[in-house]
């Protein structure tokens, strides 16, 4: 057995087929890791949209943008592509052409808002953590994932007849 890989040592009575498979398993995994670790950075210098649509994606689902481990598919499950439900119960609609609905007037801030200020609305309301940026990356990485998943959507702007 190679150095270094203690859990594919033989256990007494386990067949060869089954070391190898495991041998297998390991290096799978880590081919798929340096895969992950390699294809970001080369992903956001070949095509700037597309990797900011991913990073958008990566931050949507990570616990980094509140407390208690909570992260924005706490309420939008699905990445936001299905139903969600609220903490309180309450169901709200999938993400799905969300943001072609931006900018709208929102009642209970008695002023029209901007996609930016819904997301950083959920940021400190829904998951308790810190306001993003207007024009720092992870609000440029959430609103381009948000646009994407309104892709060939139409654009609704609430109350303007045209």
């Amino acid at each position: 057995m190679p150095a270094g890989y203690p859990a594919l040592a033989q256990t007494p009575g386990t067949p060869r087929n089954i070391m190898s498979l495991r041998k297998i398993s390991c290096t799978v995994v880590a081919m798929a890791v340096c895969a992950l670790t390699f294809t970001a950075p080369a992903l956001a210098a070949e095509k700037p949209m597309q990797a900011a649509i991913h990073e958008g994606g990566q931050l949507f689902a990570a616990a980094s943008l509140g407390v208690n481990g909570e992260s924005c598919m706490t309420c939008h499950r699905g990445g936001g592509r299905v139903e969600g439900m609220l903490p309180t119960g309450k169901k709200i609609p999938s993400l799905i052409g969300a943001a072609a609905s931006f900018p709208r007037y929102n009642e209970r801030a008695g002023r029209v808002i901007t996609l930016g200020m819904q997301i950083n609305s959920c940021i400190t309301n829904g998951l308790h953590g810190m306001p993003l940026s207007y024009d720092g990356p992870k609000m440029v990485a959430l609103i381009s994932y948000l646009t994407d998943l309104s892709q060939g959507r139409p654009i609704d702007l609430q109350g303007v007849e045209r």
